[in-house]
Parts: structure tokens; C-alpha cells; sequence
């Protein structure tokens, strides 16, 4: 009785263990067909062929290629001319031109002690001397002796002239170059100002110039005059165009970089001196490629993924990169021409997944 009791026990567990079986596999099987209808949205991007440069990102503080700050010569009174572009005095921000009297530092004694008109008559006649005795040496009436002693006469009045012009010309603060006023320390009108005062600092930043310190694993293949792209922050529409001009050969020992010289054109003198801007120094450019954004790859064990819609399934495909970027990839193989690449939804699919396009 008890064996039989076992017995029924046993086949009845048994029993219980087979339903439990069958009804787990149908509910996996429900639950594969359920699978086998949901569509995951996508958003596609076709691809086209496109460019891509490699380059080399750095930050600097741009400078003027031309500035001078221009001192007093002299001692006297300050006269700060007029500009004759404005109609009134220079001022912070004019333009000047080259050889443009900014500013007359006058001095009555120092203008009498230069006796400027007497040295010029005094020239003007060992001039007619000079002339006078080589005429009367070809005729026989002086030496040779006469007409050298009137010709180092004529040539001493010339010297004390042009240097009594030169002492004329420190009275008077002049533009050395074309540029723009960009410091005009004040004093006040008609009174003594000293020997050696700053007055005004002139620049002319339509050419610009940054120091770079690079990575000592990028100098060979930095080369001057390789094209840089300038860019500020401030200025997100505008983009300069500037060169490598001169290359350190020398490595700074503790950070293991060297020095590189920008030179930027700024005709337009977008950017100004000071401004702290970002450079990318173009290493090497593909055209005519595929080109595609870095996030939208997945690394994975297996390699670079993406995936591309295929008759209404999603496709994993493993790429090879040619030039990279901070932002984008060359694809050198993995992907072709036309291939519509998923860039919105792919981080949940695999291949083979079923999907539904959407804007």
C-alpha cells in the first residue's frame, strides 16, 4: 500500500513538472512572436561623400605684428594736434598714418639754440662759394687748395643744417607706421611735460601674431607655412585663415613641447590684440570621402559599430578609420555611398532588429 502510494506521488510530480514545462515554453514562444512585431524608431542620415581635415587643436593670445610706444624727446609744452580725419584732437581708437604728427612738444630756447634759418643761409652761401672757386680754378685764378678748403665749408654747412633739421624733428612725436591709437596717457594741455614721457602707444594689428606650445609627438609633422584656422569664442561666425611662420627646434625638458609662431592675417581687424583665442593647425585633408559624426559609432569588443537600415532591418556594420578628428571619422571601410546610417535610436538595436524610420 505504501509502495503504491509512492508510486502516485512520484507520477504525479512528475505530472506537475511537465505542465510547468510546457507552459513556460509557450509563454517564451508568445513572447518571441510578440518580439518579432515591435518596430524600434530610427532616425536615418544618407551618406555622401564629404571632406576632412586632421588637425591639431591649441590656444594662444593673439599680438599685434606692429606696435611702438612713443616717447618725448624733448622737453617743452604739450601740444596734441589735431586729427584731420575727425577735425579734433587725437584720441584712443583714431587711426594714424604713417609720418602723421601726433603731438608738438614746443620750446622756444631749443628752437633758438638750433638757429635753423642762420644755417641754412650759411649753407646757402658756402654753396656760391664753393661753386665760385671751381670756377675760378678753371680759369687759373685759385689753388686746388681754395676750391677742396670752399668744398669742405660747403659740406660742414650741409652737415650742421641736416643736423640742426634732425634736432627739429624731436619736437615733433610722428607716426612710424600706419595703426591705430591704443593708449593716450593724458597731461594737460599747454603745460611743461618732461624728457622721456610716454605720450602715445601706435599698433597696427591687421597682421597678428600667437605664440603655440605643442606636443613634442606632433613636430614632425608640423611644418611652416601650414595653413591654421583662428577662432574666438566671441566671434562664433567668423573664422580667420593664418600659418605656421617660424618653428622652435628646441624642447621645453619639464612638459616635453616646443614653441610655434602663428602669423594671422585680420585685414578686417575682427580680432583684437589680447584676445585669447583657439587655433587648428590643419595636419591633412581627404576629399571626397566618407565622413561621419564620432557619436554616432559604438565600440565594441569586436571593433568600431554602427548601423545602417537594410530592407527595414538594422544592420551592424564593423568600420576602419582613415582621418579622425575631435569630432568626426573618415571611414575607410564598412560603409559605402548612399547607405542610410542610423543616428538616432541605435544604442538599443542589433542586428537583424526590425525598426521603423523617423524623422
Amino acid at each position: 500500500m505504501k509502495y503504491t502510494l509512492y508510486k502516485f506521488n512520484t507520477m504525479k510530480r512528475f505530472f506537475v513538472f511537465l505542465v510547468a514545462i510546457l507552459v513556460f515554453s509557450s509563454c517564451n514562444d508568445d513572447e518571441r512572436d510578440l518580439n518579432k512585431d515591435i518596430s524600434i524608431p530610427v532616425s536615418v542620415l544618407e551618406i555622401k561623400p564629404q571632406s576632412i581635415e586632421k588637425y591639431i587643436s591649441t590656444t594662444g593670445t593673439v599680438k599685434p605684428l606692429k606696435e611702438t610706444t612713443l616717447k618725448t624727446e624733448i622737453s617743452g609744452i604739450y601740444n596734441l594736434q589735431i586729427n584731420p580725419a575727425t577735425g579734433k584732437k587725437y584720441a584712443l581708437g583714431d587711426k594714424v598714418k604713417e609720418n602723421d604728427v601726433v603731438l608738438l612738444v614746443e620750446n622756444k630756447e631749443y628752437l633758438n639754440n638750433i638757429k635753423h634759418n642762420s644755417l641754412k643761409l650759411s649753407l646757402d652761401i658756402s654753396k656760391q662759394v664753393y661753386e665760385k672757386q671751381k670756377s675760378l680754378f678753371e680759369k687759373g685764378g685759385v689753388t686746388q687748395k681754395d676750391v677742396k678748403d670752399s668744398e669742405i665749408a660747403y659740406i660742414n654747412a650741409q652737415n650742421n643744417l641736416d643736423n640742426a633739421l634732425i634736432q627739429l624733428e624731436k619736437m615733433a612725436v610722428v607716426a612710424p607706421f600706419t595703426g591705430v591709437i591704443v593708449e593716450l596717457p593724458y597731461y594737460t594741455p599747454k603745460t611743461q611735460i618732461a624728457t622721456g614721457q610716454d605720450v602715445i602707444k601706435i599698433m597696427d594689428y591687421s597682421e597678428l601674431f600667437m605664440e603655440v606650445n605643442l606636443a613634442g609627438k606632433n613636430f614632425k609633422t608640423i611644418n611652416t607655412g601650414q595653413e591654421v584656422r583662428i577662432m574666438n569664442y566671441t566671434l562664433p561666425d567668423d573664422t580667420l585663415k593664418g600659418i605656421i611662420a617660424q618653428i622652435s627646434p628646441s624642447f621645453d625638458p619639464e612638459t616635453l613641447s616646443f614653441k610655434a609662431v602663428l602669423n594671422i592675417s585680420n585685414k578686417d581687424l575682427i580680432l583684437l590684440p589680447g584676445m585669447f583665442t583657439k587655433s587648428e593647425i590643419i595636419i591633412s585633408k581627404a576629399e571626397n570621402t566618407i565622413v561621419i559624426p564620432k557619436e554616432y559609432i559604438l565600440s565594441k569588443q569586436k571593433g568600431n559599430t554602427v548601423f545602417v537600415i537594410n530592407k527595414g532591418l538594422a544592420e551592424e556594420r564593423i568600420i576602419t578609420f582613415g582621418l579622425e578628428n575631435p569630432d568626426n571619422v573618415q571611414v575607410i571601410s564598412g560603409l559605402s555611398e548612399n547607405d542610410r546610417l542610423v543616428i538616432k535610436g541605435f544604442e538599443t538595436l542589433r542586428d537583424r532588429s526590425k525598426v521603423k524610420i523617423v524623422k
